[in-house]
């Protein structure tokens, strides 16, 4: 290693390397900070860091700052997501977070030290997830390895007290500086406009100029800013931004009309500059307005499944939505079923599974007392709690949203926008050059105004709009018609789906409709009661229909339970022991004359009996099916016998293919079998047995029959009421890429025409800048008309 005074750039920051600069194998550092950066990278073999982006780091800030406060118990349990006897979870917001290999490295923490487990970037809100081993690293230690590589996290009051933090108006005050400073612009730019010529205006002229030029400051150095620095940001990392092209324009009218009033050549455009940002501003405004209106922010609101069982003070059980629950509540949690907020176990014990929000498989152990928190899922029967707290919006989303349980599912038409933004600014940077020089050869006086305006009018701000706005209005109308999506890609696949798949009990057939017949031994008082509370420990739809025909009986915490998906139920109190299920669960040897759902019962293992269940299919099934099936493959895999095989024959389209004796495992190599054929797979289910189908396939429908069951697994959640217009959800989710479309195309008209006039010079400058912005309303007008005719003719 060795000082220089080379003036390069530095490897890792790309600032100048100065007289102070270091040297370390063949590479320029601008300080011993970013090159201690470069060999922790080095030594982790995280290099490729480096490739995914010139010069993409920050130099870590001098000196060690004072993370003592991080020892404190207190303020951890503030700041931590989640937390229980081996995992802690923490979000951290990062300013710097700005590119791809930002998002690299912040995910691949685990390598740099062994005790953190995974990271996720959001990369609009530029935070980060950290779930990390509390016995191999503590927070404070994440917190100073983040500060060395240059990811200096912001740790503040409003963190520690969970203060919502105050709304930006930045935006705002740069629009009011902007308007006011247009608007006494053009007031002292009269004279100039009508050329009057009485003495006191001709003496003041020069005044006036130099009034309006400092006016003009603080519209470029404050409320233009912005375009400028978006703009440096995106040359510097090589990407030709949408700002790009605005940048330039408001350089380019800067430096002229500057050189004009220097040189007292006239007056400049001054007055286009100011209108220009006060109109790019203001469109830009009205879409943050807008896009805020239209957006879909996930809450547990949102979703109708999303519920739990509170125990009155009677004893007595009712269902109600999250969003009532509150503190000192006691609320039953089934088997399978998710905890919705931090509590207090009331049951003598508890088998909770975190996987959703740690990732870690492996089921934590609770007992009476204990605190068990939100996301985790209790798999050993039913469970009593006592809240602590009311439910936390953002934390359900990020339980729905968090990667732990599902493959990540990419998005064609996000792609597609940036792409067409991209190319789109390279050509109109292209057709200025070109505009340019034909102009400055034929009047080089409306050279300026030529360039100006092509920059200013070819924005793809209207292209970027047109997705997100569009599937945006889209997912609130499907929320109003109780169909569930989680997020705007969902429905771009939902429109590319070609086959669709429908799990059978309590999906096609309904749970709340059996008839139901019992055949075998009379059942004890005491093993009556112990069905009753095992059935009660389920959410299976078979156990909630067999639990809802029993008689009442007193409530009692089981011994011992356990769950086995697609098989059945096993639970013990005392010395008696029940099973639950299918007949080779419960050992039945008996041979049955006929294929039927029937749940069998043995007791001590003992076989005593079975309950058969004649279905009851959905309303409109028949119609769905014959709809599906003209244009896309259809087929039913079920966990069941094949005694509904010929029922089935009848009422689906002939040809369907048909596979009972399915186990969740099954089901989900049927689906990747079909993917790997290249079918875009949409799988229909209960959300119970079906967690790995929805998983693997490229959209999962969970049918909610009750309130009760949430499945974070799924992409969509389908009110079992509208079971029937599944087909037509998924044609209005084509007409919205339709609409898509359609908005590219809109917009490449106009700027098509736009550019014909900008190009020959016969659009000012001024001009522009207000039709600009007006084509991006244009189509946040036009995807919202349109979405909302499509909305219309949904019932």
């Amino acid at each position: 290693m060795q000082m220089s005074d080379h003036t390069n750039q530095c490897y890792h920051c790309g600032d100048p390397c100065g007289s102070d600069s270091v040297i370390s194998m063949d590479k320029y550092f601008c300080c011993t900070g970013c090159k201690t950066v470069f060999d922790i990278f080095q030594e982790s073999g995280l290099t490729y860091y480096y490739e995914l982006q010139a010069n993409p780091g920050a130099s870590p800030e001098p000196g060690d700052r004072n993370y003592d406060f991080l020892n404190s118990k207190d303020i951890i349990d503030k700041l931590l997501a989640f937390q229980d006897e081996t995992i802690q979870v923490i979000q951290l917001h990062i300013a710097h977070i700005h590119c791809s290999s930002c998002i690299w490295i912040l995910e691949n923490l685990r390598k740099l030290h062994p005790g953190i487990k995974s990271s996720q970037v959001d990369f609009p809100k530029k935070t980060v997830q950290i779930t990390y081993q509390r016995d191999q690293v503590t927070l404070k230690e994440v917190v100073i390895l983040l500060a060395k590589i240059g990811y200096d996290p912001n740790l503040s009051l409003k963190d520690y007290d969970k203060i919502p933090a105050s709304p930006d108006r930045s935006s705002l005050y740069k629009l009011g500086v902007a308007g006011f400073a247009f608007g006494n612009i053009m007031f002292l730019s009269f004279p100039e406009y009508f050329e009057v010529g009485e003495f006191w205006l001709e003496q003041f002229k020069g005044t006036f100029r130099w009034l309006i030029f400092l006016f003009s400051l603080p519209v470029v150095f404050y409320s233009g800013w912005g375009y400028l620095t978006s703009a440096y940001k995106g040359i510097r990392s090589k990407l030709l931004n949408i700002d790009v092209p605005i940048a330039l324009g408001i350089i380019v009218l800067f430096l002229r009309s500057t050189a004009d009033i220097f040189f007292d050549l006239g007056s400049g455009f001054f007055d286009s500059l100011s209108g220009l940002i006060f109109f790019l501003l203001l469109g830009k405004f009205f879409q943050q307005k807008t896009y805020s209106f239209f957006s879909f922010e996930h809450d547990y609101k949102s979703y109708f499944p999303i519920s739990v069982t509170r125990i009155s003070g009677d004893g007595e059980e009712e269902s109600v939505q999250v969003y009532k629950i509150m503190k000192g509540d006691r609320l039953l949690i089934r088997n399978g079923e998710l905890i919705p907020v931090d509590g207090v176990l009331i049951s003598r014990s508890a088998n909770v599974d975190y996987s959703f929000v740690t990732g870690e498989a492996k089921p934590v152990g609770k007992v009476a007392g204990d605190t068990i928190f939100s996301g985790g899922k209790q798999i050993s029967g039913a469970i009593e709690m006592e809240v602590l707290k009311s439910v936390s919006q953002s934390y359900l989303t990020q339980l729905w949203s968090n990667a732990a349980f599902k493959k990540e599912k990419t998005s064609q038409f996000l792609t597609l926008t940036d792409g067409i933004s991209k190319h789109f600014t390279a050509s109109v940077l292209t057709i200025a050059a070109m505009a340019a020089g034909f102009w400055f050869f034929a009047d080089s006086t409306k050279v300026l105004n030529v360039v100006t305006s092509v920059l200013i009018i070819a924005c793809p701000c209207a292209i970027a709009l047109a997705a997100p706005f569009t599937l945006g209005n889209m997912l609130r109308i499907f929320g109003r018609l109780k169909f569930y999506v989680k997020d705007t890609h969902t429905l771009e696949r939902l429109s590319q789906i070609d086959t669709v798949i429908f799990d059978k009990t309590g999906t096609i057939t309904s749970a709340a409709k059996n008839d139901i017949t019992y055949e075998g031994m009379e059942l004890t008082p005491a093993e009556e009661s112990l069905l009753k509370n095992t059935l009660r420990a389920s959410n299976h739809p078979l156990s909630r229909a067999l639990y809802e025909l029993l008689a009442e009986h007193h409530i009692t915490t089981l011994d011992d339970f356990h769950e086995y998906p697609g098989l059945g139920l096993k639970a013990r109190k005392d010395q008696c022991q029940i099973r639950v299920g299918s007949a080779s669960f419960v050992q039945n040897k008996a041979k049955s004359a006929t294929y039927e759902t029937a749940v069998h019962i043995s007791s001590n293992d003992a076989y005593k009996g079975r309950f058969s269940f004649h279905n009851a299919y959905r309303e409109g099934l028949p119609e769905l099916a014959n709809a599906i099936k003209k244009t896309m493959d259809l087929a039913v895999l079920s966990g069941d016998n094949e005694g509904e095989k010929r029922i089935l024959k009848k009422i689906l389209p002939r040809g369907t293919p048909l596979y009972f004796g399915q186990g969740p495992e099954d089901k989900l190599e049927f689906i990747k079998d079909l993917q790997r054929k290249g079918k875009r797979v949409l799988m229909l289910g209960d959300g119970l047995n079906d967690a790995g189908a929805f998983a693997q396939s490229d959209v999962g429908i969970a049918i909610s029959e009750n309130i009760n069951v949430f499945s974070p697994a799924c992409d969509a959640i389908l009110d079992a009421t509208k079971f029937k217009q599944l087909n037509v959800y998924m044609r209005a989710s084509k007409k919205s890429m339709t609409i898509i479309r359609l908005s590219f195309i809109l917009s490449l008209v106009y700027n098509i025409i736009g550019l014909y006039f900008a190009v020959t010079g016969q659009l000012q400058p001024i001009i522009a800048a207000i039709l600009m912005p007006l084509s991006s309303i244009s189509i946040v007008v036009f995807t919202t008309v349109m979405t909302s005719v499509v909305g219309r003719k949904l019932q």
